[in-house]
């Protein structure tokens, strides 16, 4: 087994017993080298945001100065939710090493389809008002900001 899926996992096995959240681990490597740690701390944190790869991703971040983790791996020790994809993504890391599946994940309770559902649906453009109700509002005020943003000379695109 590979070396950094080995501490993926066995950081999902020590959450396990801490109870901070899910059983899962994730570790960000750069260069043959680890250079953020996550566990899920959902429960521990009262965040639904902290999962296991976007606490990995945050600590990589700190450790490199950076919003851009081009050149890195994420290893986590399940297929990544929804918004962990997005979060990956956004930090430009181009591969994702995982062990178990989304299926798997499901067989223990976790409620990731109903997501992966919704946002087919959204690419359709059906909507789905049962999980969550979009409405748009001040639009035009809002464009102001934008029009602000894209002639700022010194703005910074990410």
């Amino acid at each position: 087994m590979n070396e950094f899926m080995d501490v993926a996992i066995d950081l999902s096995d020590d959450n396990f017993d801490k109870n901070y959240g899910g059983p899962f681990g994730a570790c960000v490597v750069k260069d043959g080298k680890i250079i953020g740690k996550g566990i899920n701390r959902v429960i521990k944190d009262n965040d639904p945001t902290a999962h296991a790869e976007i606490i990995a991703i945050r600590n990589a971040c700190k450790e490199l100065g950076t919003h851009d983790l081009t050149g890195c791996e994420i290893y986590t020790s399940c297929y990544p939710c929804p918004m962990c994809l997005s979060a990956i993504i956004w930090s430009n890391i181009k591969k994702v090493y995982y062990a178990n599946t989304k299926e798997d994940a499901a067989n223990i309770g976790f409620r990731d389809d109903f997501i992966y559902d919704y946002l087919e649906k959204l690419t359709n453009n059906i909507e789905d008002n049962s999980v969550l109700k979009l409405k748009s509002m001040n639009r035009e005020d809002a464009l102001e900001v934008f029009k602000r943003y894209e002639e700022d000379k010194d703005k910074i695109v990410y």
